[in-house]
């Protein structure tokens, strides 16, 4: 117990150094059930479902009836190799008003090691490729000129592959999980200096802190807190607070609040004793709301069982 106080101590004290960071630029994409797209924030995360396959998709539409508007889609594949191994694939892309589009694809990595009688602790990493796009064919100056030289940083098209690394910590227990992650790591620049005139696109490293925790009120309802904060250099600190209620283990609603940005209301249902799909919509509240009318959010999880070993998959239910 004295050694899994100390792990948990450690968490904590990362994201209390992630909070009093200052001077944060969001780049990577924003996710409101950002607990069911966990692999895609961490790599460390594990459900130790042996024999599972868990497979997850979503796509998020920001800001609707903006022009220029971010459009995000995700997918990850997972499954334990051993009692304390854990492998997968993730997948995002990230398209910003059909100029800018980024894809992100990865292999990750989890190794994890029991810290109590049902709590675990896991270490994760990602390895990748990053490819990003602009394509500025067609792209209209606020002058009202096309390509038309005055601005040298839309006169060619750019097209960059990098690689990439991330890594992560994971430590959950059947109903609480605390998660710290950095997915992208490595710096990189998208645009250089052109013709003496300083035109530089730099993405940085993003910090993502999370946790959640499942409430027994009655044997047919619970209660799921769970927040994720973000932090990046040249931004202000993201926050989302969420609030859901399961009944029955198989309906699930609630709400959830991004600080100076939104708040939301989420539902998803257990179709299947496999199969959980979900949306969200989110009200913008920041001075984008004038502009916009709101953003929506579906997701869907799928968990296979490799081996037909498990029948009606009579096991914990999976809360995150």
């Amino acid at each position: 117990m004295k050694q899994l106080n100390i792990y948990i101590r450690i968490i904590a004290g990362i994201g209390l150094m992630l909070v009093s960071m200052i001077s944060l630029a969001q780049q990577d994409p924003q996710f409101t059930q950002y607990m069911y797209n966990m692999s895609v924030i961490n790599p460390a995360y594990a459900t130790g479902e042996l024999d599972i396959l868990n497979i997850g998709g979503m796509y998020r539409t920001q800001w609707v009836g903006m022009e220029g508007a971010p459009r995000t889609a995700s997918f990850f594949a997972h499954t334990p190799l051993s009692n304390r191994t854990e492998a997968g694939l993730s997948f995002t892309n990230d398209n910003i008003g059909d100029v800018v589009n980024e894809t992100n694809i990865f292999a990750d990595f989890a190794y994890v090691i029991p810290v109590g009688v049902d709590s675990k602790l896991s270490f994760g990493a990602k390895a990748g490729v990053s490819f990003y796009n602009a394509n500025f064919d067609g792209f209209i100056l606020q002058s009202g000129n096309v390509n038309n030289g005055l601005d040298v940083a839309f006169n060619e098209n750019i097209g960059q592959t990098f690689p990439n690394l991330g890594f992560g910590a994971f430590f959950f227990k059947d109903n609480f999980y605390l998660g710290f992650s950095a997915p992208n790591i490595l710096s990189r620049k998208h645009l250089e200096t052109e013709n003496g005139i300083s035109a530089t696109g730099t993405e940085n490293v993003h910090y993502f802190f999370t946790g959640g925790y499942v409430f027994d009120i009655n044997p047919n309802l619970k209660f799921k807190p769970a927040f994720m904060t973000k932090a990046v250099t040249g931004a202000p600190l993201s926050l989302d607070i969420t609030a859901n209620v399961l009944f029955n283990e198989k309906v699930e609603a609630g709400l959830a609040y991004r600080l100076d940005d939104a708040v939301s209301a989420l539902v998803n249902f257990r179709v299947t004793p496999a199969m959980r799909i979900g949306y969200a919509y989110d009200y913008t509240t920041s001075n984008l709301g004038d502009f916009n009318s709101g953003s929506h959010e579906i997701f869907i999880l799928w968990d296979i069982d490799l081996l037909g070993l498990k029948g009606g998959y009579d096991r914990s239910p999976r809360f995150f």
